[in-house]
């Protein structure tokens, strides 16, 4: 007893508490644990769970070869049409990889029960580097028929021209970046709730899913279970930001044991599990270049690119794009041509990667284009603002065709530029900078000017699984006037409540409190693809304004009929249909929504109801400029950021508290990447940064005081004319900040520092430059 109650007072557990899914409480209730690898590369030569099934309240041990005989479920297919194990049977390829689970009738006995599992393994060379894993000396996916560690190569832009470009410029920069992998380390842990009920055949499943509709399909597909008798709810999710989009194997192992055992079955991770096995972000080894003409013109860019995939190619990127949208990397510069190519590799690791808060590597693309325009202005010893105002896409060349096949819909990146440096005092602190400088103080100024790209669909180029990426919005006129509105997306905090209810409020003349917003529940919601990659308002918000629409035109008809005179003399005024010329004449939303289900023309089908499955013409283009001001402690190496200033443009905003609210948010994820966060592994591909210890996150006391400022440039073909906002200052923050240390450190003959930008690598770098206390 003694054991178990020091079990309960685990931090272990009590980090991975605090979950929604956790809530859910079913007579019967079973509990799942993972027995998970102490190797990154080993087979698996015996699994032994006698000992772990005498113990009482363990009901079984799930294996590999169990799943393998209900029918291969021992594999599954991730979001890019790869395969990933979901239990092994020969071999682990990444440390802290499930192996087997146990179930029990409580979560502190399934807890121990697992350390009582006897697998024994023989260790196999583990390959940790992507370069080296590009020689195939060891190969990880020995299941594939090809026999290399090569995923794909992509390629966008045009090779020729950029390397006609080249060959004429008359100033090129280079330079070798590593963006690291990072984790999501959302509040909330991954969980799930399986209620398989026999009798009905129904699987109820309670999961903290970004994308519900997209996982009960995968489900369907994984399990045999026909998808009309799965249910996916979604609860209040605390954070997702692009993690909780896949589906892990714990997700598929609990579904499992609720289906073996006839029972609930819970599984909630602990945070050292979330840490390790969890789908990973960035990872992106770049070897970029830039040319530029005589007078600093920005005129190509040439970038190579190899993706560390970890041991699947688990990326949550639309099908066509292995690379995700990376080739939006000429960010907000006008250029004659760019040639991108990628390449996928596998390696003993995690697979991966996720969008963490960006829409599918657009962060890496931003931050490679920032820091090579920031590289390029000092090698020209040209101030870096004015550098990008001169080679910025001016307003008039939109719709702007990139030289990687983008059309860029509206953007005025010169006036963004231009409100950042009016806000934080530009030139002032460029001549601080010069007096401190004289001193033998450092003191940095960073910009980023960054374009980013949200909103997939459309569904001619943007698919899941097959899947196309449009969205989903169904809204519902009760008698009395209120609405419900049904949504195919999932908010983990974005306000979609707020931000859905205003958007049919202001098209129907409704007051936004009498509309109810609903997510999260594949039973009623309308298909939908989810939410990430800032495509809530874009997809899901427009097909509110054109559900609404399509409630507006039946209203209009319905007015005509009780106001007795034709649909063409009537005008909408708020939330009325009003006869042209006699304002006094007019029927509210309320009066026809009533009429709709007692009074409504002869032949017309009663009700005031639409569903709209919005699929975009374009993506939108939101942008902004962000400016880090810096002071580098000498001694220690520490950054102290003293002032940022974020504009952003997000088109149209629909509510200026939950827009400030996302960017205040994303700019401190923006900052984590930045100063602090990167999982970091051995030799032998072991994690060693499992806890919160060892991943560090910035606190409050890290986090500086956020200054913000707008423009607003609508997007053209957007129903509203909004392009979102979550994600910019995630993407727009981290080489801002580098930019600045490095603009701190440029005239000692620093070049570039690898983020995150830890006192240590600084203080290094000081030393090695003779620059000491």
């Amino acid at each position: 007893m003694g054991h178990r109650m020091k079990r309960k007072e685990d931090p272990r557990f009590i980090q991975g508490r605090g979950n929604y899914v956790d809530d859910v409480k079913l007579p019967g209730m079973l509990y799942m644990d993972i027995v998970r690898s102490p190797y990154a590369h080993a087979k698996i030569k015996k699994i032994d769970a006698s000992a772990a099934l005498k113990i009482p309240g363990v009901l079984a041990v799930i294996t590999g070869e169990d799943l393998k005989n209900a029918g291969n479920l021992h594999w599954m297919p991730t979001l890019m049409s790869d395969t990933q194990m979901v239990l092994p049977i020969e071999k682990v390829v990444y440390y802290a990889q499930e192996v087997c689970v146990v179930v029990a009738t409580d979560r502190y006995t399934a807890a121990d029960a697992v350390q009582h599992v006897d697998v024994e393994y023989e260790p196999l060379p583990p390959v940790v580097d992507p370069f080296e894993a590009l020689k195939d000396e060891v190969i990880v996916r020995d299941d594939k028929a090809e026999k290399t560690n090569h995923i794909w190569h992509w390629e966008a832009g045009s090779r020729d021209a950029t390397d006609q470009v080249f060959g004429q410029a008359a100033h090129v920069v280079r330079q070798y970046m590593h963006i690291p992998r990072i984790h999501v380390a959302s509040i909330e842990t991954c969980g799930m709730v399986a209620d398989f009920n026999k009798a009905t055949g129904k699987l109820r499943i309670y999961m903290t899913s970004q994308a519900p509709h997209a996982h009960r399909t995968v489900f369907a597909l994984v399990s045999g279970i026909p998808e009309q008798k799965i249910q996916i709810i979604s609860p209040d999710i605390g954070g997702g930001f692009g993690g909780k989009v896949p589906v892990y194997p714990g997700y598929v192992c609990c579904a499992v044991a609720s289906i073996v055992t006839g029972r609930p079955v819970k599984w909630i991770e602990d945070r050292s599990e979330n840490l390790q096995a969890d789908s990973f972000a960035r990872d992106y080894h770049i070897t970029a270049e830039m040319a530029a003409d005589a007078s600093g013109k920005i005129t190509g860019l040439r970038v190579k690119t190899l993706a560390d995939n970890g041991a699947a190619d688990a990326a949550a990127n639309p099908s066509k794009f292995p690379a995700g949208l990376y080739s939006i990397c000429t960010g907000s510069y006008d250029m004659q041509a760019a040639h991108i190519a990628v390449d996928g590799v596998y390696t003993t690791k995690p697979p991966g990667g996720v969008a963490y808060r960006c829409s599918f590597r657009v962060t890496e693309a931003v931050h490679m284009i920032e820091r090579m325009a920031d590289i390029m202005a000092h090698d020209l010893g040209e101030d870096p603002a004015a550098f990008r105002m001169r080679n910025f896409i001016q307003p008039e060349q939109f719709p702007y065709k990139s030289p990687t096949g983008w059309e860029y819909d509206s953007g005025n990146y010169a006036e963004a530029l231009r409100v950042a440096m009016e806000l934080i005092g530009y030139d002032d602190l460029r001549r601080e900078q010069a007096e401190k400088r004289a001193r033998g103080e450092l003191m940095g100024i960073g910009i980023s000017s960054f374009t980013e790209v949200v909103g997939a669909g459309p569904s001619r180029d943007y698919d899941i699984l097959g899947i196309k990426m449009f969205d989903s919005a169904e809204i519902r006129i009760h008698p009395t006037g209120k609405a419900i509105a049904r949504f195919g997306t999932k908010s983990q905090g974005q306000g979609h409540e707020t931000t859905y209810a205003q958007i049919v409020a202001e098209e129907l003349g409704l007051p936004a409190g009498d509309v109810e917003v609903e997510e999260g529940d594949t039973d009623t919601a309308p298909y939908g693809l989810g939410t990430y990659a800032s495509r809530s308002t874009p997809t899901a918000g427009a097909a509110a304004a054109m559900a609404a629409r399509k409630i507006k035109a039946k209203a209009r008809k319905i007015a005509a009929y009780l106001l007795e005179v034709s649909e063409d003399d009537l005008e909408w005024n708020v939330d009325r249909w009003q006869v042209q010329g006699s304002p006094d004449q007019a029927k509210t939303i309320q009066d026809i929504a009533f009429a709709a289900y007692t009074n409504h023309p002869p032949g017309m089908e009663a009700g005031l109801e639409a569903t709209d499955y919005y699929d975009p013409p374009n993506l939108t283009f939101p942008f902004g400029s962000y400016i880090a001001v810096v002071d580098i402690d000498k001694g220690t190496g520490e950054v102290k950021i003293r002032r940022f200033v974020a504009v952003d443009d997000c088109g149209n905003i629909i509510n200026p508290l939950v827009v400030e609210g996302q960017i205040h948010g994303g700019l401190t994820m923006g900052l984590a990447p930045a100063l602090f966060e990167e999982i970091v592994y051995d030799e032998n591909g072991v994690n060693l940064t499992g806890t919160f210890s060892d991943y560090l996150l910035p606190t409050a006391v890290e986090t500086p005081k956020w200054e913000l400022g707008k423009t607003i440039t609508p997007s053209p073909h957007h129903p509203i004319g909004a392009k979102g906002v979550g994600e910019s200052p995630t993407v727009g923050a981290p080489p801002a900040i580098a930019n600045a240390v490095v603009d701190a450190l440029w005239h000692l003959g620093v070049r570039h520092i690898d983020i995150p930008i830890t006192p240590m690598k600084v203080w290094k770098l000081l030393r090695e430059h003779g620059v000491t206390d």
